[in-house]
């Protein structure tokens, strides 16, 4: 078992601690140095609990969230990472603390609406939101680290989500193009990381008092320079994994005084969650609003969490949902062939726009509402144009279920043809030509094409070198 020892945390961080956990301090340095692990279900792959019954090993529910489940590292006893079972691979699951599974059943996003998610790397929060909108409405994934990008598409990709963008852009670009735009927006604010201790050496070695104060002005910052993303009777929740009063009251505290046009509402009741402490740093009354997790009352290493309303009632001009298609005919004729002979149903139409890039994505908004912003990706990536030919995407493989496909393989998670599948190789096989669904149980891995009596995989190349790294 992995447990910090009492020598290894920072001394003013003790004391800190100590003084505003008083009796309770000895337990929290306790939960504080143990590992424990999160696993929050995906219902885009089917009912949660027959996806727990699947699991290989023995978990506990997460209090405050219904996908979540949890288990310690005693329990793992060096089996397999959980980041490496098929199951992962396929988007059964998300390794997330469970205070972090919060964060979404906070926000409690709602389908249709227009969500952001301010810094969304690498893709936790995100994918739960999308999960939680059931696919419908506008979520942007947004990541001002353009590095942290390609992670956070992966992850929305493995997922399965279908209804999210991820942009690139810094908020004073995204002001200039969205202001008032978001029924709600997430701001998981970059922080000192305490709750973070026992998996993050980096974080607990650079802890100081003086390192505490200059996040809590840098989330300040941020906080209300994007404020003005949301509109009138829209939500903000701001969250830390960290402890200091400084990063989380102080700065709400700071936030509401120039931010007027914002009030703190009360948090939905969760259990386990404790009430903010404004009486650490002599704040207002008000922020007792905010809510906590502590590692020593529940699963998890803890969370700070804070939900704000901006004044006012939403305008009447609100932009509608986009419906329409703009793909050249030629090419929209190609894609309903081809992907007619691999799906079940009528390939997506709606929403769907070919990029300059010629790759065919269902967006969850007009482009003329991003088209002047930096974008990885502007939707699910459906298909790609090649050569006059139309190729089915990896990320809509990860959206099928069995049933949606013509040609399905299902493998074990002790198949021998699992790793070679996921490493890019072939086996034999006589079924008929054309492109396949492989599935691990019922759980969808990616493309892979009959022909010739063999079935080769299309597992996408970074993918197998990432699972190789």
């Amino acid at each position: 078992m992995t447990t910090l020892e009492s020598n290894s945390w920072p001394a003013d961080f003790v004391v800190r601690m100590k003084d505003w956990l008083g009796a309770e301090s000895a337990d929290f340095f306790t939960a504080l140095g143990k590992r424990d692990y999160g696993l929050r279900l995906n219902p885009q792959r089917g009912p949660v609990a027959r996806i727990k019954a699947a699991l290989p090993w023995m978990t506990s529910p997460v209090p405050w969230c219904p996908e979540g489940v949890w288990l310690t590292e005693e329990t793992l006893q060096g089996e397999l990472s959980l980041g490496s079972h098929p199951y992962h691979t396929a988007g059964a699951y998300y390794v997330q603390d469970p205070s972090a599974m919060a964060a979404a059943v906070l926000l409690n996003p709602q389908p249709g609406e227009w969500v952001l998610d301010l810094a969304a790397a690498p893709g936790s929060k995100a994918s739960h939101i999308a999960a939680r909108m059931a696919g419908e409405g506008v979520l942007v994934a947004n990541e001002v680290s353009r590095g942290r990008t390609t992670v956070l598409a992966m992850n929305l990709e493995r997922m399965g989500v279908k209804n999210a963008m991820v942009t690139n852009a810094p908020v004073d670009r995204l002001l200039e193009v969205w202001p008032g735009l978001f029924d709600a927006m997430l701001v998981d604010a970059p922080c000192s990381g305490e709750g973070t201790f026992s998996r993050d050496a980096t974080a607990l070695r650079a802890w100081t008092v003086d390192v505490v104060r200059g996040y809590a002005g840098r989330q300040l910052r941020i906080l209300l320079q994007a404020a003005p993303l949301v509109r009138p009777g829209g939500q903000i929740l701001y969250g830390t994994c960290t402890f200091s009063p400084e990063e989380n009251e102080g700065v709400i505290a700071a936030f509401l005084e120039e931010a007027p046009e914002y009030e703190m509402v009360d948090l939905p009741s969760l259990p386990g969650m404790d009430r903010g402490h404004p009486e650490w740093i002599r704040a207002p009354a008000v922020l007792e609003k905010a809510g906590r997790f502590w590692p020593h009352r529940g699963p998890g290493h803890g969370h700070f969490y804070a939900l704000l309303r901006r004044r006012g009632e939403p305008p009447e001009d609100l932009p509608a949902q986009w419906t329409e298609t703009r793909v050249p005919g030629r090419v929209l004729r190609l894609y309903q062939a081809t992907l007619g002979q691999v799906l079940r149903h009528d390939p997506p139409l709606e929403r769907l726009v070919l990029t300059k890039n010629d790759e065919c994505y269902v967006t969850p908004m007009a482009p003329e509402r991003w088209a002047q912003l930096p974008v990885m990706r502007p939707g699910w990536w459906v298909a790609s144009l090649r050569h006059d030919k139309i190729f089915p995407d990896h990320a809509l493989a990860m959206s099928l279920d069995p049933q949606a496909v013509r040609a399905h393989v299902r493998l074990s998670p002790d198949d021998e043809r699992l790793d070679t599948f996921l490493d890019g190789g072939s086996w034999p096989d006589d079924g008929p030509a054309g492109y396949v669904l492989v599935t691990v149980d019922e759980y969808a891995l990616g493309w892979g094409k009959r022909g010739a009596g063999r079935l080769r995989s299309r597992y996408p190349v970074h993918l197998r070198r990432a699972r190789a790294g």
